[in-house]
């Protein structure tokens, strides 16, 4: 068990895809947690495991006195619990990846239950009414299943009200400095970095 998470780690597979392919192929699996865990154990030995992640085991820095300036935020605390149980299609999570030095972004939406996921460039960066726009033509094929959306803090999501007034849905955002609350596309965003590096151009061109 060990040996084969070892081994498909030193593929660049990260925790979260480990898990699902032993879980898909039946095999006896633990949490993406524990692999963490083992991945980190194995950097205090000396070990290299932690060169596979995609993150290298490295936390960004919260910014300190950084205020959140969007109007008429809807707490993730008011969100309906039936979005935490994923047994409907149709809640979903929004973020964004930038390139280098903040220029250039990709407007990034998941499905809770089914992790669909749909991606496009914002031609404008983080720029919040062409995000809107970018936001609503990607859900209008869905107009009839976008029951809520999460996002974060940023204020690239600051025309919030907009999108869930054309969408006919409820807007959430999580704590300040808490991505774990919308864990499923940050997650996701990890796997498209593996495609498209902060250091690429393509996110800025």
């Amino acid at each position: 068990m060990l040996h084969l998470l070892i081994e498909l780690t030193e593929e660049d597979f990260s925790p979260q895809q480990i898990r699902g392919r032993l879980r898909l192929e039946k095999q006896p699996f633990v949490s993406h947690e524990t692999i963490y865990k083992i991945i980190r154990q194995d950097k205090k030995d000396g070990g290299n495991l932690y060169k596979h992640c995609r993150h290298q085991l490295k936390h960004r820095k919260r910014p300190v006195g950084e205020k959140i300036t969007i109007k008429n935020r809807i707490s993730i605390d008011q969100r309906p619990e039936i979005v935490n149980l994923k047994q409907r299609f149709g809640d979903w999570e929004a973020d964004t990846i930038v390139g280098e030095n903040n220029q250039g972004a990709i407007l990034t939406m998941v499905e809770r239950k089914t992790a669909f996921m749909m991606m496009e460039k914002l031609a404008h960066g983080k720029n919040a009414k062409e995000l809107t726009k970018t936001a609503v033509r990607l859900l209008t094929a869905y107009m009839n299943s976008v029951h809520t959306i999460t996002a974060d803090n940023g204020n690239e999501f600051a025309d919030h009200e907009n999108i869930a007034k054309l969408l006919k849905t409820n807007f959430f955002f999580t704590h300040p400095y808490a991505s774990w609350e919308k864990g499923l596309i940050e997650n996701t965003n990890k796997l498209v970095r593996q495609y498209i590096p902060k250091k690429t151009n393509t996110i800025q061109n």
